[in-house]
């Protein structure tokens, strides 16, 4: 995901009113998903991926959806006042999640049914955890996380919802007119085939403790069958009279109930007794009474814990779409706390302005881990949210690593105007051909050849080298309500790490150092040092730019017109620079004219030269480095910049944040660039 919540905003035509509302069931049909790609961030690494639910029927269980999972509000699954109502029947339809809810006939219910009735409240969202992914991963593309083993566990109603196309469903012209039929959600449905591990089938050890009832289809199918069909009685009254409609589906309704409670414990045992899944739906399929069960599970369990290396399961919780809104929106809250003038408030974002980072930290807490915090002290509640699996540590880091960032992409660094930027592969010199003149092109005679000539080069090598610091940020920054640790400290390591870049780039023009040639940057055999300095003026410019125009290939003959662009200087120099430059538009004399092609020259002043040797009144001119090479500098391949790493501290209470920045640089040809030692 991302660093605002990047979700669409628009879900449905707000004309659109859904249909499908049974004012007097007080059901709904609603899609829960469509597999739609959803932005996240994967906390571990901090970077973002693209995640798709695959709505291939053998790739989602369903059976918590059809055994009577919840219908919540906003994923509240913390207090029974979360509870909007039940699960129906949830199935697949062409790649479509779709389900029939039936709301809660309380009081407090009745707001939230009346807005889905009238079309207000529309989105849906899923909440599920995944047992298999498929990661994607593609040069220069977010990498794609496609959960094909995953279960939904429960429906919510929620303001946003991360999958657009989920929503209350208006009813289609095709559904079956039986209300009987469509409310069989019981039906174990037979799409997802989970991997059972060879063990001992636990529906064939409870055959000697009882005969198998019939499966909840058959029950289903009993029931449909008395339903159309005359009781069977002895009283006349009751011979006389047929089943009616109302009490076939009380009836439909009871069986379902009992079968969706006997599912739903049976589950609920196997997740407390950590016993594989595949093991729960055979004892739900093969009809096993619920003690049954429990004893079956409980045998299951202790088998495999007496077992020696035996491997344990692994589930990934996805984060919700609420919880990655109500991240962002604490993000922005401490952002515009640091700097309100380039963070605005959001909406999300004004439950949290005021509150201390341990009041932040409680609030987490409390969310996250479903469990209460009083009594608690203040150094408990900072300890217990930098350790444990809260998403606070990971929004402080992202906290940091924005003003990091930030700080570090504001920083000045003249030199990016007259350098080239290139990626290297690795930490391996890199070798650089210094292009020379193309071979003179020869008069070629009617039916004569073309000949061969060489090409002119030098070679110049560098590599890049790695720079870096941790920043710690521990639970006294909590206990102190310290917002600088993480924003005002990581800020100014972001201007350091600016700084170093020009430190490095500078010290090329400032060291003069040797060439491939074993001859220093800025020499007399290089042609591109004044022979004496001079003061900057109209005379020394024209000497400058016909040295560099007149500047010859590496053969010493081709003469290669370097046209100069930029005129570099110490920071003394810079209003004298400007001043010259400056358009005259009626000059006392004709010494005075500028020449419009010096007036095209762009000022760069840099107050590294000052330090440097005579650099108060040293000045240079360099070409634009498309015309020819420069000075060039290089990041390392995919990690442009000041690059950060996360980690839940260890030997530190708390996060620790580390900022590397692998970067090297080297003047790759004297042509293009000319000194003058200045007066």
């Amino acid at each position: 995901m991302p660093k605002m919540v990047e979700m669409p905003m628009q879900i449905r035509s707000a004309s659109f009113i859904p249909e499908s509302v049974n004012a007097d069931a007080r059901t709904v049909e609603m899609v829960w998903s469509t597999g739609a790609v959803v932005r996240r961030r994967d906390w571990m690494s901090g970077q973002s991926y693209d995640e798709t639910l695959s709505m291939d029927p053998a790739h989602v269980d369903l059976s918590r959806l059809n055994g009577g999972a919840p219908l919540l509000d906003s994923h509240n699954a913390s207090a029974l006042e979360g509870i909007l109502g039940v699960v129906e029947r949830a199935w697949i339809d062409g790649g479509v999640g779709r389900a029939v809810v039936r709301f809660s006939s309380r009081e407090e219910v009745a707001p939230i049914f009346k807005d889905v009735q009238d079309g207000i409240l529309r989105n849906v969202s899923v909440g599920y955890t995944v047992r298999k992914y498929q990661v994607t991963e593609e040069t220069g593309k977010v990498p794609l996380w496609r959960a094909v083993d995953w279960t939904p566990l429960e429906l919510s109603a929620v303001p946003i919802g991360a999958d657009p196309g989920a929503g209350f469903r208006s009813k289609e012209t095709a559904t079956h007119p039986c209300q009987m039929i469509q409310i069989r959600g019981a039906e174990m449905p037979d799409q997802v085939k989970p991997h059972v591990e060879p063990a001992t089938d636990p529906v064939a050890d409870v055959a000697t403790r009882q005969a198998s009832p019939p499966p909840p289809e058959e029950t289903a199918k009993t029931t449909e069958t008395r339903s159309a069909t005359p009781a069977k009685s002895t009283d006349p009254v009751q011979l006389a009279r047929k089943t009616t409609p109302e009490e076939a589906e009380t009836m439909a309704r009871s069986a379902v109930i009992a079968e969706r409670k006997r599912s739903a414990d049976i589950y609920d045992a196997q997740e407390k007794l950590k016993v594989d899944r595949s093991f729960a739906d055979k004892l739900v399929q093969g009809g096993v009474t619920l003690d049954d069960a429990r004893r079956s599970l409980i045998d299951e369990a202790a088998r495999r814990a007496s077992g020696s290396g035996a491997i344990q399961n692994h589930v990934v919780m996805t984060g919700q779409d609420e919880k990655t809104t109500r991240n962002a929106a604490l993000e922005n809250a401490l952002l515009h706390r640091f700097d309100p003038s380039a963070h605005k408030l959001s909406d999300a974002a004004r439950e949290w302005r005021g509150m201390t980072l341990v009041e932040m930290a409680r609030a987490f807490l409390e969310a996250d881990g479903g469990r209460t915090t009083k009594g608690m002290t203040r150094y408990d509640v900072a300890t217990r949210a930098l350790l444990t699996g809260s998403d606070f540590p990971n929004i402080l880091a992202n906290v940091a690593n924005k003003t990091l960032r930030n700080a570090y992409d504001t920083a000045p660094r003249t030199f990016q105007p007259f350098c080239r930027q290139v990626s290297a592969s690795d930490f391996k010199a890199m070798t650089r051909v210094q292009l020379g003149e193309a071979p003179a092109l020869e008069k070629v005679n009617e039916s004569g050849e073309f000949k061969r000539g060489p090409l002119g080069e030098g070679k110049e090598s560098y590599r890049v080298e790695t720079y870096g610091k941790i920043i710690a940020i521990s639970r006294q920054v909590l206990v102190n309500d310290d917002l600088n640790a993480f924003t005002r400290i990581p800020q100014l390591f972001g201007v350091s790490a600016a700084n170093l870049e020009s430190d490095v780039v500078w010290g090329v023009i400032t060291a003069n150092p040797n060439m491939g040639d074993g001859t220093p940057l800025f020499h007399a055999n290089h042609k591109n040092l004044a022979a004496a300095g001079a003061v900057i003026s109209v005379t020394t410019l024209g000497a400058a730019r016909r040295a560099m125009g007149i500047q010859t290939g590496i053969d010493g003959l081709t003469t290669l017109n370097v046209r100069p662009a930029f005129i570099i200087v110490p920071a003394a120099l810079e209003v004298t620079a400007e001043q010259l430059l400056a358009v005259n538009m009626i000059p006392a004399k004709s010494s005075d004219v500028v020449p419009q092609s010096l007036r095209t020259l762009t000022v760069i002043a840099e107050p590294r030269l000052d330090a440097a040797v005579n650099g108060d009144k040293a000045w240079y001119m360099s070409a634009n480095p498309g015309q020819i090479d420069t000075i060039e500098y290089a990041y390392l391949e995919g990690q442009n910049g000041v690059y950060i790493e996360t980690r839940i501290g260890y030997d530190v209470d708390g996060v620790e944040i580390k900022a590397r920045l692998d970067f090297g640089a080297k003047a790759i040809d004297w042509r293009g660039m000319y000194k003058n030692p200045g007066a």
